[in-house]
């Protein structure tokens, strides 16, 4: 279910050959890709469900695989993804495709290569009780309970910008100093008390009633490729409503975005307006409202200092509005308690030197989406014969 935007551009199919390479079930396992979009960035990540393969291959040895190019012959990177479940729900397999080009990957019963994780989040009790998460690209973090009354407190996401691929917020915080660019980034983005980057809150009568920070955390995958988290709210009062709300936020090695799925629930109400925001800043505005495709973005006016970030949602469901504030850009619609909704939001840092300019950013966005609208097809075969 998560993040579809890797799946989505991906054909696979996945299929079974005879050989010894596990003795139990006498077979190779090997998964064919085929890249299907007209456009698309070479790396990609696969979401394969796991009962898939163990209905093949029931014997597999979770712990004791590594997984080869057949082309390349070089040991790719993997991930068994299990969402806070005790056994695995999907295998993640980073491929390295061209559109039109289809890639084998052979399983094999071997110890796979230590793996340099590219995704990681964490609690932060030491900066009151902050919850950060980051991929190679890009950081992020929530403010927790202990912020809660006091003068630094901040309802939104904080973007954290870097230029490097390496993972960054241990460093930051050990340095107690992430306000200063030492050389791959830092924290000069504002949030105070407004939505940040692509927050979400219930909007009634022109008015967005923050929710109060998060109380409780729980980490259910944690790299190398994808990390999931869940954030838990204590309820608040909505219009004289007590609305409750959790957050599972994931995020992709590669992606500038993060996937936010959430789920509010109330008693007295069947539906809730809410709203997603994005803080504007002082000068010139550059923003995009695309409410067909479901994209909202601002490119922020340079910061002589620090450069420029830029910040957009995406929404996979019908828009209302899209609406331009004094504080904020807004995205407005309507959602069903007590059950599930999800958008993605994110950032870009032209400093970065990959996404440099506002058209460039645009442009990120809607292929982004593009490719989460394409549909996934999976089939499992069996093969008389091996590739040599």
């Amino acid at each position: 279910m998560l993040h579809k935007i890797f799946t989505a551009v991906i054909g696979l199919v996945i299929c079974f050959q005879q050989t010894d390479l596990f003795a139990q079930d006498k077979k190779e396992f090997t998964i064919r890709v085929t890249h299907n979009a007209k456009k698309a960035q070479r790396k990609k990540i696969v979401s394969i469900e796991w009962q898939q393969i163990l209905k093949n291959y029931p014997s597999i040895d979770t712990t004791n695989f590594k997984i080869i190019d057949w082309s390349s012959k070089k040991e790719v990177m993997y991930q068994l993804a299990y969402f806070g479940n005790k056994v695995p729900q999907q295998l993640l397999l980073e491929v390295d495709l061209i559109p039109g080009q289809i890639g084998q990957y052979n399983i094999i019963a071997a110890p796979h290569t230590p793996f340099v994780s590219k995704t990681y989040a964490r609690y932060v009790p030491e900066r009151k009780d902050d919850f950060a998460w980051e991929n190679d690209k890009i950081a992020f973090r929530v403010y927790g309970k202990a912020l809660e009354g006091t003068n630094e407190n901040a309802n939104g996401i904080d973007v954290w910008v870097k230029r490097t691929d390496q993972l960054v917020i241990n460093k930051r915080y050990g340095l107690k100093d992430y306000h200063t660019d030492n050389g791959d980034g830092l924290d000069y983005y504002h949030v105070g008390l407004t939505l940040g980057a692509g927050n979400i809150a219930p909007f009634i009568n022109d008015s967005i009633y923050f929710p109060k920070n998060y109380q409780n955390w729980e980490v259910l995958d944690n790299g190398p490729l994808r990390t999931t988290f869940k954030l838990t709210y204590a309820p608040w009062n909505v219009a004289g409503d007590l609305v409750s709300m959790t957050k599972t936020i994931s995020i992709d090695a590669g992606s500038q975005l993060s996937k936010i799925a959430i789920h509010l629930s109330t008693i007295s109400r069947d539906s809730l307006p809410v709203v997603v925001g994005i803080i504007k800043r002082p000068g010139e505005t550059n923003h995009y409202f695309n409410q067909a495709n479901g994209i909202m973005a601002y490119w922020e006016p340079t910061d002589p200092k620090f450069g420029t970030t830029g910040v957009g949602c995406i929404f996979p469901n019908t828009v209302k509005a899209m609406l331009n504030t004094k504080e904020h850009f807004l995205t407005k619609f309507t959602i069903k308690t007590n059950s599930n909704f999800s958008y993605y939001t994110g950032a870009a840092w032209d400093r970065a030197n990959e996404i440099t300019n506002a058209k460039d950013w645009y442009a990120y966005l809607n292929d982004y989406k593009n490719k989460l609208n394409t549909k996934v097809n999976v089939v499992i075969d069996h093969l008389n014969k091996t590739n040599k």
